[in-house]
């Protein structure tokens, strides 16, 4: 009989899950793809039952095996979300989406006006913006009255599946610290005064750290035996940074995914106005982080706007361009972005298009800006004093190299890639094993490739990052202005 833990991972595009050895062995593999729901411009939401069925499906095929005993449960999950349930730990709504959702933008302006955006920001560490949960708080309480009566306990996809599954009501301190601005980054705690504030009526949970048991499990499900522990769980990019050892002092890690995420390990705290301070995910650990709204997403589109053309003829077509896209340069704002710029209003655009253009070009620029992106953000997180020693590349968008390559090239930086690429879930599985045993992440997972930037490609992707930031700068009072009218309804109206 072989010892096995269970990581399952809920993100933006698909549920993932893995079975793994004690000594970090993946056994299995199962994903479950899902869309989250857009029902107006700038609102992203998801059903948190979709969750539950999807741990569920994925648990009982991954342990559809007589070979194996699971020993401990892992949880991760897309974040800071806001799931409010009621009396009966059922949903009162769906659960609103971390930065890239924006609709809180009326709240941010009126609790700055009331609380203060300085003592905001010196207490929380970060300032409001579309990923802090408070402003949408406030949101369902102003524009969900019949909703908000019935809420009584604030979850985020990791602490919903360890309360399906344990009954415990807990969350994470790294979570809590997204929760800007109920939660105190220096005395790591609830900040209680401006909860009643802001959330009148909604029970905060206990604080615990992502690795710490939440509870055991209630009742046997999909071959999860009943007594089997589970952590707490946290938000999947730290989950990630775990997953590869990505977090250590001084280690920055870079996520790959739907959106992209950048995680940096300090030693103490450092704050950046446009960035987030946060808790890390081990004890004794605090982070300096940034978050693009799109990355892995724009490229999702471009494939369909192709009529559903896969990603490897893409990506293919991609490496054939040549650095700089034949003179393309875009702008991945497609759901406003997230940091350095706190712009939800920002918009995607694609500068320098010709008839000859071809679609390869356009996957090219695509990925280029997302490297882009993750140069300004590192450009960004060095001016407020990050320690980045080295860098850590996980997430499917690692998978055949250019993508990594094409953000080294643009930043200039190396990057590791461990032999182990499958993400948060891995990560909540080590964390799981943490449980029943002492894994050592770097045993699990060890490196196995260094990507090193071209230096022949210097020149032309410097002059591509001065343009991709003028870009933005000349265009941003005609994409202000169209954002406003998709907003309220106004762009598809005839004059």
């Amino acid at each position: 009989m072989i010892d096995v833990v269970l990581g399952v991972d809920v993100g933006t595009s698909s549920t993932k899950g893995v079975v793994v050895d004690t000594a970090g062995h993946v056994l299995g593999e199962a994903v479950r793809g899902h869309v989250v729901d857009r029902p107006r411009p700038g609102h992203v939401e998801m059903d948190a039952q979709v969750w539950w069925e999807e741990f569920v499906s994925i648990a009982a095929e991954l342990l559809d095996r007589d070979d194996i005993a699971v020993r401990a449960v892992g949880v991760s999950g897309m974040g800071p979300c806001t799931l409010l349930v009621d009396d009966a730990a059922q949903p009162v709504r769906p659960a609103v989406l971390y930065g890239v959702d924006t609709r809180a933008e009326e709240q941010i302006t009126r609790l700055d006006g009331e609380l203060g955006p300085e003592k905001i920001f010196d207490r929380c560490g970060s300032a409001l913006s579309s990923q802090a949960v408070g402003p949408k708080l406030a949101w369902i309480r102003e524009r969900e009255p019949e909703a908000w009566t019935r809420a009584r306990r604030l979850l985020m996809p990791a602490s919903w599946l360890a309360h399906r599954l344990t009954g415990a009501y807990v969350l994470d301190l790294h979570s809590a610290s997204q929760c800007t601005p109920l939660f105190d980054i220096h005395a790591q705690r609830w900040i209680p005064e401006w909860a009643e504030h802001i959330a009148p009526g909604i029970e905060l949970p206990p604080l615990r750290w992502p690795g710490d048991e939440a509870g055991r499990v209630r009742t046997a499900v999909a071959g999860i035996p009943a007594g089997t522990p589970v952590v707490v769980g946290t938000i999947d990019a730290w989950s990630e940074a775990v997953s590869v050892g990505g977090h250590g002092v001084g280690d920055l890690m870079l996520m790959y995914g739907t959106t992209m995420f950048l995680v940096n390990t300090v030693d103490r705290l450092v704050t950046s106005p446009s960035m987030w301070s946060t808790v890390g995910a081990l004890p004794g650990t605090r982070c300096l982080a940034g978050g693009m709204a799109t990355s892995g997403a724009v490229t999702d589109w471009l494939g369909h706007l192709f009529g559903g053309i896969g990603p490897g003829v893409l990506f293919d077509e991609a490496a054939a361009a040549p650095p700089g896209a034949n003179g393309l340069v875009m702008l991945p704002y497609f759901a406003g972005e997230r940091t350095p710029l706190m712009d939800p209003d920002a918009r995607g655009v694609i500068a320098g298009l010709t008839l000859g253009h071809t679609r390869g070009d356009l996957m090219r620029a695509a990925l280029e800006a997302t490297a882009y992106g993750v140069r300004h953000n590192v450009e960004t997180m060095l001016a407020a004093g990050a320690d980045i020693r080295r860098i850590v590349a996980v997430g499917g968008g690692t998978r055949g190299g250019l993508w990594p390559r094409i953000v080294s090239d643009v930043t200039g930086l190396e990057q590791i890639v461990a032999r182990t690429t499958i993400g948060a879930c891995y990560g909540a599985a080590f964390l799981a094993a943490g449980l029943v045993g002492r894994p050592d992440i770097t045993a699990w997972n060890p490196p196995e490739s260094v990507v090193r930037p071209d230096p022949a490609t210097a020149d032309v992707y410097d002059r591509r990052f001065a343009q991709y930031r003028a870009l933005y700068e000349s265009t941003t009072a005609v994409t202000h202005a169209l954002a406003h009218e998709q907003v309220t309804g106004l762009a598809g109206r005839t004059p």
